[in-house]
C-alpha cells in the first residue's frame, strides 16, 4: 500500500516576522531548518521513490534537509509552481497585525480564512485548489497508482488544498484546519487514491 507524506515547509523568514507570504520567494530561517531535520526524523521509517516540491525556495530548501537527513539524496524530485503557496496579492510582504489594524480584525480573517474569498489581487483557497489538485491528480496520484511512496514538500494553502481532496473536506472544515510547519501528515492509500489512514507526525 503507498504512502503519501505532505510536510509544509519549516518556519520561513517571513513566518517568523509575521508577514503575509504567498509566492515572494523568501529562505528557511534556523528554527525551519531545523524543523526539517525533525521531520525528516519523523519520516525515517518510509522509504520514499519519488519527491515534489513548489517552486519556492522554502520548500524546496525542505524537502532539500529532509532528502539529505534521510539518506536519500538521490530520490527524484519534481518541482511545479502549481504547488505553490496561495497568492496573497496586495498583502504579500505586510505585516499582519498592521494590516488588521489598517483594514480590521474582520476583513483580514476573511481575507485569510474565507475559502472562496480572495484578497486584493490574490487568491482565495478555491482558487489555489483549482490550480493544485489537477497537479495532484494527474502527476502525485499518478505515483501513487503505481505503487509509489511520495514525499510533497510545500505550503500550508496548497497542502490544505490536497488535504481537503484526500478527506473529501467542506469549505468550512478545509478552513478551519491547521497545518503546522515541519510536521509530516501521513497517508496510507489504496492505488486508486482512496484513504486508508492519516496519521500527523508531531
Amino acid at each position: 500500500m503507498p504512502t503519501l507524506a505532505l510536510v509544509r515547509h519549516g518556519q520561513s523568514l517571513w513566518n517568523l516576522e509575521n508577514r503575509f507570504t504567498g509566492w515572494v520567494d523568501v529562505p528557511l530561517t534556523p528554527l525551519g531548518e531545523a524543523e526539517a531535520r525533525s521531520a525528516a526524523k519523523k519520516l525515517s521509517g518510509i522509504a520514499f521513490d519519488v519527491a515534489y516540491t513548489s517552486a519556492l525556495k522554502r520548500a524546496a530548501k525542505t524537502l532539500d534537509i529532509i532528502l539529505h537527513e534521510l539518506g536519500t539524496p538521490n530520490v527524484p524530485v519534481i518541482s511545479n509552481e502549481a504547488l505553490n503557496e496561495r497568492d496573497y496579492g496586495d498583502l504579500s510582504g505586510l505585516n499582519k497585525d498592521q494590516t488588521r489594524a489598517k483594514y480590521g480584525e474582520e476583513q483580514v480573517h476573511v481575507w485569510r480564512r474565507s475559502y472562496a474569498v480572495a484578497p486584493p489581487g490574490g487568491e482565495s483557497l478555491a482558487d489555489t485548489r483549482a490550480r493544485t489538485v489537477p497537479f495532484f491528480e494527474r502527476a502525485i496520484l499518478g505515483d501513487i497508482q503505481q505503487g509509489k511512496n511520495v514525499l510533497v514538500a510545500a505550503h500550508g494553502n496548497s497542502n490544505r488544498s490536497i488535504v481537503m481532496a484526500l478527506e473529501d473536506l467542506s469549505p468550512e472544515e478545509i478552513v478551519a484546519l491547521e497545518i503546522a510547519t515541519g510536521v509530516p501528515r501521513v497517508y496510507e492509500l489504496e492505488l486508486d487514491g482512496a484513504v486508508s489512514s492519516i496519521r500527523t507526525l508531531e
